[in-house]
């Protein structure tokens, strides 16, 4: 289970996808999960899912490598199908037994937020899988810079935001390490109910934060001895430049949630 969390990997590569600007990768995620959340109606979804599986294809990510990161949220996305087909209530009616009431809306909004966290959580894992973790410091330190002007220590935050998205699969894998060592002690981490499992990984937390915190020493000694200070008056090798493909992906997305706009309001006029 641990290896399907893919949040923080990076899958260096030259296709297009890798070589947007980090900032225009950054606002077409954000507009990307704003279309998902206005997106009514199967066209509108249809859309949005096309628009997914051509970005996928040309970043050339397996779509093996994309929904490994599904699995360790299924278990959410299952209850939320529950709650919204055996809770929410509609005019038509499919099945009724009792207090449990399945209905037509409801089924239609239990398959549409399904789908809508999937995609959102495929969407934007896509772009710490095309986007190496400088540049991604970089283009959020760029989109953060206004708030600068209130004082805020905006190159720092962006470190720590970018760091800590890094160490997700560094964390990760040492984890799975702890859990074989003791497993090959004769810890067991599988068998006996939730309250068992839950004592059985207790004995992780403790080698867990040391490593955690051994790491987190090393690299604030590597960046001392490399005579880090901050982003004052500090240069980049490589300065962002916005390219024509960056312009051009940045109209198709403006286009994109456009669509996905008009087309929740065809859907909410019932045409």
């Amino acid at each position: 289970m641990l290896k399907d969390i893919t949040l923080g990997q990076f899958f260096p590569g030259n296709t297009i996808v890798h070589r947007l600007d980090p900032r225009i990768k950054l606002v077409l995620t954000l507009a990307y999960i704003t279309a998902l959340f206005m997106a009514k109606g199967l066209l509108a979804y249809a859309l949005v899912f096309t628009i997914l599986v051509i970005c996928l294809s040309l970043s050339k990510i397996k779509p093996k490598a994309a929904l490994r990161g599904l699995r360790p949220v299924m278990i959410i996305i299952i209850i939320t199908v529950i709650l919204n087909i055996f809770f929410l209530r509609g005019e038509t009616v499919i099945f009724e037994f009792r207090f449990i009431v399945v209905s037509k809306e409801g089924l239609l909004t239990a398959v549409f937020m399904a789908a809508r966290l999937m995609m959102l959580i495929v969407g934007t894992f896509l772009l710490t899988y095309t986007t190496s973790p400088i540049a991604l410091t970089d283009g959020l330190e760029w989109i953060l810079n206004p708030l600068k002007k209130i004082r805020l220590p905006i190159h720092e935050l962006a470190m720590m935001m970018s760091i800590a998205l890094r160490f997700i699969p560094t964390l990760i894998e040492e984890t799975d390490k702890i859990m074989s060592a003791q497993k090959a002690r004769g810890a067991d981490f599988e068998t006996g109910g939730l309250v068992k499992r839950a004592k059985a990984v207790l004995p992780l937390i403790i080698p867990l934060f040391i490593s955690a915190f051994r790491r987190a020493d090393e690299l604030a000694t590597a960046m001392e001895s490399r005579c880090y200070h901050g982003g004052e008056g500090r240069t980049r090798m490589k300065v962002l430049k916005a390219a024509g493909r960056d312009y051009a992906a940045l109209t198709c997305g403006a286009a994109f949630v456009a669509a996905v706009i008009f087309l929740g309001r065809l859907e909410l006029l019932g045409i």
